[in-house]
C-alpha cells in the first residue's frame, strides 16, 4: 500500500502559527511559579530542660504569631517570607520558643496589577505554609515535646486585616 505524502506547508501557512505562539508567550495566562524555597532563620530554645520535659497536670499556654513579608527581586520575581513564632508556657515557666522564617522566591507572569498583592500575600504564603508547619512540628518533637501542629491559616483574612490596618493608618495621616 502506498503512503500519501503529507502536504507541504508554505511559509504563508507557518506565519499565523508562529504569531499565535509568540502572542501566547507575550500576553498569556497569568502564572505563579515557585523558583526556590528555603529556611532563612530557625531557632529553637528549651531554656529549662530537662525540667521542662517533666509531665504536667495541665497543658501549657501556647502562643503562635504569623506574619508575611515580601520583597521584589525583579519585575517578575518576589521573595516572600513566612515568619512563624510559637512559645509554650508563660514567663519564667517557658517550656519552649521556636522561631522560623521560611522563604520562597516566586515568579509572577502576566499578572494583572490588581492581582499582584493578593497573589504575593495570600497565595505564596499558602504554598509555603505546609513546609513551615512541618519544620516547626519536627523542631518541637526533636526538642523533646509532642510535635506542635499549627492549624491551617486563612491568609486571605490576614491580607484583608492588613489592608484594613493600612487604610486606617492612611486616614490618620491625612
Amino acid at each position: 500500500m502506498a503512503k500519501k505524502a503529507a502536504p507541504k506547508k508554505s511559509k504563508k501557512d507557518e506565519a499565523p502559527a508562529a504569531e499565535a505562539a509568540g502572542g501566547a508567550a507575550e500576553g498569556g495566562a497569568p502564572s505563579l511559579g515557585i523558583m526556590a524555597q528555603y529556611i532563612k532563620d530557625l531557632s529553637f530554645e528549651n531554656p529549662h530542660a530537662p525540667h521542662s520535659l517533666r509531665p504536667r497536670e495541665k497543658s501549657p499556654e501556647i502562643n503562635i504569631n504569623i506574619n508575611v513579608n515580601a520583597n521584589p527581586l525583579s519585575e517578575t520575581d518576589f521573595e516572600v517570607e513566612l515568619k512563624m513564632d510559637a512559645s509554650a508556657g508563660e514567663g519564667a515557666d517557658t517550656m519552649f520558643n521556636v522561631e522560623l522564617t521560611y522563604g520562597g522566591v516566586f515568579r509572577l507572569q502576566n499578572m494583572p496589577q490588581e492581582s499582584v498583592a493578593p497573589a504575593i500575600l495570600i497565595e505564596c504564603p499558602r504554598l509555603l505554609f505546609p513546609f513551615a508547619r512541618q519544620i516547626i512540628a519536627e523542631a518541637t518533637r526533636n526538642g523533646g515535646f509532642p510535635p506542635l501542629l499549627i492549624d491551617p491559616v486563612d491568609f486571605a483574612a490576614l491580607f484583608q486585616q492588613r489592608m484594613a490596618e493600612e487604610q486606617v493608618k492612611s486616614q490618620v495621616t491625612t
